[in-house]
């Protein structure tokens, strides 16, 4: 059970990152019209002309997405628990911003359902209208918990390191999974899926099966090229 805690969340995250890309990606969008959705402040318009065009695989890129949100609230909590002290308080940040990812999601499919109702030109309208109220939400609570994503990361890298738990790259891995896009109608572009889907995948694998083999392994010599390597080791991935 603790494997599957640690790794469903990323890896249905990793999938929807990957989905959300492929939706805008293959929607067959002129190159008029990438220029005119690059030009614009925020990714909302090619978003909703992503689902107009294609809306199953939007739907399910967004649809895996809300659920990998839930998920990785186990994988977080687990982390969290096994770092141990300020680590505890990192993910209870970092669960909170997943909470305000659910709220996100929620103005994403009211949105969709816009395009299904009154046509994509007037969705747009109406949601660029409003799209700074829609994505702070009701006392800005969503937009004010969406930070702990990055915050709730730092702490917990700071925990494992200090703990001797997790070594730099891990460290940078939690931190490039907590700096992923939040907010309304967001662009999953290639940066995100590698930065925020591998990331993530690549570093509760680790943590889920590396973990269990510490204190397996024999302690070399003081001062043999053993030692050295595992000094390495332990700077860079932790014990």
């Amino acid at each position: 059970m603790r494997v599957l805690a640690l790794m469903a969340g990323p890896l249905v995250w990793l999938a929807a990152l990957l989905v959300r890309h492929l939706g805008v990606e293959t929607a067959g969008f002129t190159a008029s019209e990438r220029a005119r959705f690059d030009s614009e402040p925020f990714a909302a318009p090619e978003q909703l002309a992503a689902y107009a065009r294609q809306p199953e695989l939007v739907t399910a890129g967004y649809a895996l997405f809300a659920l990998a949100s839930i998920l990785l609230c186990a994988t977080v909590i687990v982390f969290a628990l096994e770092l141990g002290g300020l680590a505890l308080a990192g993910g209870a940040l970092f669960v909170a911003s997943l909470f305000a990812r659910l709220y996100f999601s929620g103005v994403d499919l009211t949105a969709f359902s816009l395009v299904d109702r009154i046509g994509v030109s007037q969705a747009t309208s109406f949601v660029m209208e409003s799209y700074v109220d829609l994505s702070y939400g009701l006392w800005r609570i969503p937009v004010t918990a969406s930070a702990g994503s990055i915050v709730g990361a730092v702490l917990l890298a700071v925990a494992g390191w200090r703990a001797g738990k997790l070594g730099l790259v891990p460290c940078l891995l939690l931190l490039s999974f907590g700096w992923v896009f939040m907010g309304v109608l967001k662009e999953a572009t290639l940066a995100s899926v590698l930065h925020g889907g591998v990331a993530a995948a690549v570093l509760f694998g680790w943590w889920a099966v590396g973990a269990e083999r510490v204190g397996s392994v024999a302690v070399p010599a003081e001062g043999s090229p053993a030692a050295r390597r595992a000094t390495w080791r332990r700077w860079l991935l932790g014990s």
